[in-house]
């Protein structure tokens, strides 16, 4: 479906909170009903239990949309206030949103919209060999794109052209570049002001190595640039990262066989060890499995609410019927 610019921006002009769901050039873009149950208890057999280790449970939603480009949600963005919402799936699409609450609980997804991730050429990436986009990070109206199996990360000018803008390769580590193919970067994220690294990027590789070895990361940019390693525990491998403001890592890990089940864990690494030559780890915050509502968990996203520090996590569905697309919304304790 092929809208015109005014129905294509009318609706995401309004996100003034951070780096805007701005103007774009006109493109292909599917405007997309968005049904959503509530999830009312994260764990249905303690329906009175709200904290699952240091986080509280905020509410979530079970997702289906009316298109078939809908789902595979592998990253995540939430303005500062949590009004705009923008993320992308693992074939080649950005979705944009307006989360919608009631009585203090997230309600739905409005003004949702799906768009072609462009390269550098205009050409969507779902139709060259950039289509595996992993993850997503945005800071200071720059939104930065992790390409799974070619192990790239793209850039895109999103303050000034939003789902409009095109893709612009940035400089690689040779380390990164010869990862596993489908176990390279998953995760990704600006350090924040304040911290003695600020604005240079994170970039982490879901699992580099055997079993239990560390996983390979990358400070690209930045005063000090260079390798680090994080700490993988019982299988786990990391989907995703985002920083707090205090310059803390969280980082999302997923443990997921198909016939087996999936397992989620939130870990917290303190920011002043972030630095090359690193060995990050730290304690977990939360643990779920299929006791509770958790699903393939990719995308990590942090925002502020009424004061507190609220977690967003989306799942990647794999487009399968036996898979869920799940947002779930957390308050750190």
């Amino acid at each position: 479906m092929r809208l015109s610019r005014r129905a294509m921006l009318g609706g995401l002009a309004a996100a003034a909170a951070g780096p805007a769901l701005a103007q774009a050039p006109e493109q292909p873009v599917i405007a997309l009903s968005i049904a959503a149950r509530p999830i009312q208890h994260f764990e249905a057999r303690s329906p009175e239990k709200s904290r699952f280790g240091q986080l509280v449970f905020r509410g979530g939603l079970v997702m289906s949309g009316s298109h078939p480009r809908f789902g595979g949600l592998s990253g995540l963005w939430r303005s500062a206030d949590g009004a705009a919402l923008v993320a992308v799936t693992d074939n080649g699409f950005w979705l944009t949103a307006r989360p919608r609450y009631e009585d203090g609980r997230i309600a739905g997804l409005e003004e949702a919209q799906l768009a072609p991730i462009l390269g550098s050429s205009g050409r969507p990436l779902h139709r060259s060999r950039y289509y595996d986009t992993e993850c997503l990070a945005m800071a200071d109206g720059v939104a930065y794109l992790g390409v799974e199996r070619t192990h790239d990360i793209l850039r895109f000018d999103w303050a000034r052209e939003g789902i409009g803008a095109r893709a612009r390769p940035m400089a690689v580590p040779r380390e990164l570049k010869a990862l596993p193919g489908n176990r390279g970067i998953e995760a990704l994220g600006v350090v924040p002001r304040g911290h003695r690294l600020a604005g240079a990027l994170l970039a982490v590789s879901e699992r580099s190595g055997a079993e239990e070895a560390p996983t390979l990361g990358a400070l690209i940019g930045g005063r000090e640039p260079g390798l680090l390693q994080l700490r993988r525990h019982d299988g786990f491998d990391i989907t995703d990262l985002a920083f707090l403001p205090d310059g803390d890592l969280l980082l999302l890990e997923r443990w997921f066989k198909p016939l087996r089940g999936v397992g989620m864990r939130i870990r917290r690494i303190a920011g002043e060890t972030v630095q090359k030559g690193a060995m990050l780890d730290g304690p977990y915050l939360i643990e779920a499995d299929l006791g509770q509502e958790i699903d393939n968990m990719e995308g990590l996203s942090l925002h502020r609410r009424e004061g507190r520090t609220v977690i967003t996590l989306v799942s990647d569905d794999n487009f399968s019927f036996l898979q869920r697309n799940l947002l779930l919304e957390f308050e750190l304790s």
